[in-house]
């Protein structure tokens, strides 16, 4: 008979619930501006927003009151009632508060009308956090992929070189905070990829990095953030051949390749190029350390074509040789030539070993590179032999001989 009582009590219960629908919408909104400051904050057309979704929800409770088979489709039709850029401005904590408010609220408002009305209020709003939860989610997981896009899309334009005018604002939107220096490192990708891993890493480390996975090739654009985004000042400015080495646990097996610093990002393709083209030929360096400076790789890429590497050689080596010296030159191409001994480089030149070894000094000053090692004279000359290739006298034909008069 009770049951019976309870099934004769709810048309009225339906009836009430839509006579007092708009007035627990006034208090409700009225509520949000006591206790909730972020809401009394937003511009009047997000409060009205607001509004409207918290007068959708209340309607909807008394729907699904009505018919509580309808809870997959009325749930979801709560948030439609919200323009698109609300999602973006009100965060999913935000969401739970309005609903928690709003509950409050219908509860009091309720209150003495019955239990099951109560329990039916608190079940319809777990139904409603978990849809809100799941729009979110449905939000995110698109604007993840669109952000993935917009990604690749960078770092595919910073590797070809062909940057266009909208390249800074994809940057932007992307969140860069990178304020200066910027360098490429370019390695293989690993089976099981963690890219939040890396960018975990990346934030410890303090700097900005752009990820592109590119088949098996995992290229990282890594720029300096700026000081107040830096999560751990003792990694402040670190050189980029450490954060290189610190970043290397998140590539797979194989050469790892870091081009050379650049002032900014729009000059990320130099450095992009140089390690590409350092990553196409680490192989022929039997001991190529990991992680490997691209410019270590010079002579690989010179002999496998890279203009850049041809250049780089010539400018950083031959040209400020011969500029300072022509003992120098001299000296290397005879200390070179001669298997790198003392003797025999200053038995060729006719002076003393203290000489040679006096000039070889001034040339690791000169130049920054230091003969006396095996890899670094591999270096050298590879320059030489380029420098001497590109030379004007080197390419001028030798005049015939005069063929003696009769």
């Amino acid at each position: 008979m009770g049951k019976s009582a309870e099934v004769m009590d709810k048309p009225e219960t339906l009836a009430w619930l839509r006579r007092i629908s708009g007035d627990l919408a006034t208090v409700t909104i009225k509520r949000l501006e006591e206790t909730l400051p972020w809401y009394a904050e937003m511009p009047p057309a997000r409060r009205s927003a607001v509004g409207l979704v918290a007068q959708a929800g209340i309607t909807s409770f008394i729907q699904w009151y009505d018919d509580p088979n309808s809870t997959p489709w009325i749930a979801s039709d709560i948030f439609a009632a919200a323009p698109r850029e609300l999602l973006r401005s009100v965060s999913l904590q935000q969401t739970l508060q309005l609903i928690r408010v709003t509950v409050e609220v219908t509860e009091e408002r309720v209150a003495g009308k019955g239990e099951h009305l109560r329990e039916a209020i608190l079940l319809y709003s777990r139904e409603v956090a978990f849809a809100a939860a799941d729009v979110y989610a449905r939000a995110a997981e698109a604007r993840g992929l669109w952000d993935a896009r917009l990604e690749a899309l960078v770092v595919d334009s910073i590797l070809t070189g062909e940057a266009d005018e909208e390249l800074p604002s994809r940057i932007a939107a992307l969140g860069w905070h990178g304020h200066g220096e910027v360098a490429v490192l370019v390695g293989t990708t690993p089976p099981q990829f963690d890219v939040d891993q890396l960018r975990r890493t990346a934030r410890k480390l303090g700097v900005d990095v752009l990820i592109g996975v590119q088949g098996s090739r995992l290229v990282l654009v890594v720029g300096r953030a700026e000081p107040g985004a830096r999560a751990d000042d003792a990694a402040a400015d670190l050189p980029f051949a450490e954060i290189a080495r610190r970043l290397e646990p998140g590539f797979g097996n194989g050469y790892l390749v870091l081009g050379p610093t650049v002032p900014a990002l729009v000059d990320a393709s130099q450095s992009a190029r140089a390690a590409l083209a350092g990553f196409a030929v680490a192989r022929a360096w039997r001991h190529a350390p990991r992680p490997v400076e691209a410019d270590d790789l010079l002579p690989e890429r010179a002999l496998a074509g890279d203009p850049l590497a041809k250049a780089t050689l010539v400018d950083r080596i031959y040209r400020p040789l011969q500029g300072h010296s022509a003992d120098l030159v001299a000296t290397l191409w005879a200390y070179l030539d001669n298997g790198r001994s003392l003797e025999a480089t200053a038995r060729e030149l006719f002076v003393h070993p203290n000489t040679v070894r006096y000039r070889l000094k001034r040339v690791s000053e000169v130049i920054g590179w230091d003969a006396t090692g095996p890899r670094e004279a591999l270096i050298l000359q590879t320059a030489l032999m380029l420098g001497s290739i590109g030379t004007d006298a080197s390419r001028r034909r030798p005049a015939p001989a005069r063929r003696a008069p009769v």
